[in-house]
């Protein structure tokens, strides 16, 4: 029996199921282009390690030399070796202590009336634009923003007492944090607390700096920086906008001269006054500042001073009469979770 020719058998194979199908036959997909290979990125040179170390000496070569020149005029021998005698002679005396002053009793009461000396007095007054030696009642103050430590040093510093001041400054920084609560660090970039180096040269030819790195800082303030005596190590002036009872921007002074204890000395003492205890008192004891200089260091009473500069139960702009019963409370908190 002869079968019907199916109607899709003289298709090709290829069509055979198209043909076959309701659905019209979909146009061929072309083969995908083949991807050119990205462009080969040319061979980074190697950076040459001991060429980078030669280059690294080589600057801190150049630096010592400058440094034995900056630091080796006249005027700054004569400051070295006076500031040298200074402390030998502190340290023959018994001062100079690097203890923290826990063997010498404190009450509250005493904690309370030393923060009030400290903390809510000024150790200077402007007196027909100059600055004059007299603790004058100040209300309290302190910053609000981060505190961020530039350092400057001047040529006379050579690059390892860079180092060692650098690492001091960042652990005193690191302390003031962890004590008071309030963010202070050092900083490459600008910063708002100014932290200056500088032998007898260097400070004396220091002022158009200071204008340029503290805008509106007053002359006065700049001629007493300039012309500091002798018998002033460092210092540090702290300024607020207009009447503002809030810290704003910080300039110390420390002479490169100081030898070690005296150094690291007036980095503590500086530091600390500016984020706010202003003045020095001879009845401050265990304390840094009180100008007998029996201790070199900060210690356990100064960082509860710290801690009751910035608890927030007191506020900037208050007044001796305000903060005095609050501080008296804090002070009985502190010294009372150290029984």
């Amino acid at each position: 029996m002869t079968r019907p020719a199916r109607p899709c058998l003289a298709l090709a194979l290829l069509l055979a199921l198209a043909a076959c199908s309701d659905r019209p036959p979909e146009p061929e997909t072309p083969p995908p282009a083949a991807e050119a290979p990205p462009p080969q990125r040319p061979e980074q040179p190697r950076a040459d390690q001991a060429a980078l170390r030669r280059e690294r000496a080589e600057t801190a070569r150049a630096a010592a030399a400058r440094a034995d020149v900056a630091a080796n005029t006249p005027a700054s021998r004569n400051m070295r070796d006076y500031l040298t005698g200074i402390e030998q002679a502190l340290i023959a005396r018994g001062r100079l202590r690097t203890d923290d002053g826990s063997d010498i009793a404190l009450t509250p009461e005493k904690l309370a009336e030393d923060f009030v000396e400290v903390a809510l007095h000024d150790e200077y007054l402007r007196q027909g634009g100059k600055l004059i030696s007299r603790p004058t009642p100040a209300p309290l103050r302190r910053w609000q923003q981060p505190v961020a430590i530039r350092l400057e040093f001047g040529d006379s510093v050579a690059p390892v007492q860079r180092n060692r001041d650098r690492a001091e400054i960042a652990d005193v920084a690191a302390r003031l944090q962890r004590v008071s609560g309030h963010p202070v660090g050092l900083t490459g970039a600008a910063g708002n607390f100014q932290v200056l180096i500088l032998s007898e040269d260097e400070r004396r030819a220091i002022g158009p700096r200071l204008a340029s790195l503290v805008p509106g800082i007053p002359e006065g303030d700049i001629a007493a920086l300039r012309d500091l005596v002798p018998q002033n190590y460092c210092t540090v002036f702290a300024y607020s906008s207009g009447n503002s009872p809030v810290y704003s921007q910080a300039v110390a002074l420390v002479r490169a001269e100081l030898p070690p204890r005296l150094r690291r000395s007036c980095l503590h003492e500086e530091l600390a006054q500016g984020m706010g205890l202003a003045n020095d008192s001879p009845r401050a004891r265990p304390s840094i500042f009180n100008d007998d200089e029996e201790f070199a260091y900060l210690t356990r009473h100064d960082e509860l001073l710290l801690k009751i500069l910035y608890d927030p139960r007191l506020r900037p702009g208050m007044t001796e009469a305000e903060a005095r019963p609050i501080v008296l409370q804090i002070a009985r908190e502190l010294l009372g979770t150290e029984v």
